[in-house]
């Protein structure tokens, strides 16, 4: 008999997000594990998605039920009621699907109402940090990282840390982090971030869609926030633009900072050098990356990039593609120097435009960086492997 495991997110597909994506790819990866995942997604869903949401969807042969939107002001009584909603829901299906485990994911909300209910419930506890969520929000400004706010999300989630029987992270980054507020380094796994091999892999060929014949690209495809650095990333291509006319920069996605980039692309006179794609659907991206030369990644160093590692770098590394970043902590656990690509000085974009340079120069560099990073990808970050990462979790909280 499959073991039935209830996961509680913030939010899924059809709603586009990297949370999204990854999400999906966990229950996927355990369907091929022999485990029975069934989820269940917070009232952000319906906040982000604002369209008619049915209270259950079948995404991918797994049942995805709805919590439907809370109405309940803003602040506090906000996320108070979202938990409570939460938890009812939790109880209602603890009943409906009978999990051997509950999984809940950050953001915070969703691991205090799991942990209560698997608590009523007797069932284990597993909660999963992708990222601490009052660090993205010191970043964009929300509350200060010296805030009674700060402080408060920070304790919540180390409690809830505390009461689950498993702890999960994406990377060690995070996991350091925990080790260091006194949680118990047994109960803790890493499960990477990872690349489903069957969407990326160099077979693609370069339809010319996102490229112009004869130019030297570059790329970046993601959210554009502040700490991913795309100013720095800009002016570099300022810097090497007089010595290197056929370079073209290729920024696909879109966020925060999208205007305040796009601005400054003209005051440095790059209009003709840079493309804004915007947002693009899911199945175009592999297009995307196999029209770019060099895939630049200049995250910012502040504690939120130093702890967490992002996706993306990996699936230009599925690709086949050759990749440069900044030597921020995120990165450096996915990217070995001179083997599976480049790393430079982060906050610098002088330093950035020299590894750029140094990598263009070499078709040979280019083509190893490439090879040897794929290599390492379908060693050490595919779903396969996670899926059985899962599978051997579970069975360590079995009660």
């Amino acid at each position: 008999m499959k073991r039935t495991i209830l996961h509680i997110l913030d939010h899924s597909l059809p709603l586009q997000s990297g949370y999204a994506f990854r999400s999906q790819n966990i229950l996927r990866s355990q369907c091929r594990a022999g485990l029975y995942p069934v989820a269940l997604t917070s009232p952000k869903h319906e906040a982000f998605w604002k369209r008619p949401t049915p209270p259950v969807e079948q995404i991918d042969s797994v049942k995805v039920h709805r919590c439907g939107k809370v109405n309940a002001g803003r602040g506090v009584l906000e996320e108070a009621a979202v938990v409570w909603r939460l938890r009812s829901r939790i109880r209602r299906l603890m009943g409906q699907e009978r999990p051997q485990v509950l999984h809940a994911h950050s953001p915070v909300l969703n691991g205090l109402a799991a942990l209560v209910e698997a608590r009523r419930a007797r069932v284990p506890l597993v909660y999963e940090i992708r990222a601490f969520w009052e660090d993205a929000a010191a970043d964009l400004g929300t509350y200060g990282p010296s805030s009674a706010t700060y402080r408060l999300v920070r304790a919540l989630e180390t409690a809830v840390c505390r009461g689950a029987s498993r702890v999960v992270t994406i990377c060690e980054g995070l996991r350091s982090d925990l080790l260091a507020r006194g949680i118990a380094a047994e109960k803790m796994f890493v499960v990477p971030n990872a690349v489903d091999l069957s969407q990326f892999s160099p077979g693609v060929r370069d339809n010319g869609r996102f490229r112009q014949p004869g130019t030297k690209t570059l790329a970046f495809i993601g959210s554009f926030y502040h700490y991913e650095g795309l100013d720095l990333l800009i002016e570099a291509c300022g810097l090497l633009a007089p010595s290197h006319p056929e370079l073209r920069l290729l920024l696909v996605g879109g966020g925060p900072m999208e205007n305040r980039l796009k601005d400054l692309v003209k005051r440095r006179g790059l209009s003709n050098r840079v493309v804004f794609t915007g947002r693009i659907p899911h199945k175009e991206i592999r297009d995307a990356y196999a029209s770019a030369d060099l895939f630049v990644y200049p995250r910012k160093s502040m504690r939120l990039t130093d702890l967490v590692t992002p996706l993306k770098p990996l699936e230009a590394m599925a690709m086949g593609k050759a990749v440069a970043a900044s030597s921020v902590g995120g990165h450096r656990e996915l990217i070995r120097h001179g083997e599976t690509g480049v790393l430079f000085a982060p906050n610098d974009a002088a330093a950035l435009a020299i590894a750029v340079k140094d990598v263009l120069a070499s078709p040979a560099l280019c083509q190893r960086l490439g090879r040897q990073g794929r290599d390492w990808v379908v060693r050490e970050r595919t779903w396969e492997r996670n899926g059985a990462l899962y599978r051997a979790l579970y069975a360590s909280c079995a009660p």
